[in-house]
């Protein structure tokens, strides 16, 4: 319900160029949420049932899950959250200091390289026990 919201302050050429990506969360694979995903973003986007699959019990390789959304997690619930206004603009806040923090990328950078070449050692199997 909030997607298309999120989506409106982003331009145009760069909503025509990304990528969505989910997990295969029951509610994400109804018939109605993948309609609206290719009606969307076409081919582009990965999940069960999607333009592009996604495996079933694949490793963490993405760092969305494995960095982001702890890291704004973290950042959002550093103190309670009052209202669902504070929520938003906590979130909003969380946004905008990860993208100013250039360091981080390097090292998300670095922690993906890593994963994959663990992931490629164990021939596609769980790795996490590994890092």
């Amino acid at each position: 319900e909030v997607l298309p919201e999120l989506l409106e302050n982003v331009p145009i050429n760069v909503r025509q160029q990304m990528w969505f990506q989910h997990d295969g969360a029951p509610a994400h694979f109804a018939v109605q949420v993948r309609e609206d995903l290719a009606r969307r973003f076409g081919h582009r986007w990965i999940a069960r049932g999607g333009a592009v699959s996604w495996p079933p019990r694949s490793p963490d390789l993405t760092p969305l899950d494995y960095f982001l959304w702890g890291h704004v997690k973290a950042l959002v619930y550093e103190t309670p959250v009052e209202t669902e206004q504070d929520l938003i603009g906590r979130i909003t806040a969380a946004f905008e200091i990860i993208q100013n923090e250039y360091q981080i990328f390097s090292q998300v950078r670095r922690n993906h390289v890593r994963r994959l070449n663990r992931c490629i050692q164990v021939g596609g199997r769980h790795f996490e026990q590994l890092l």
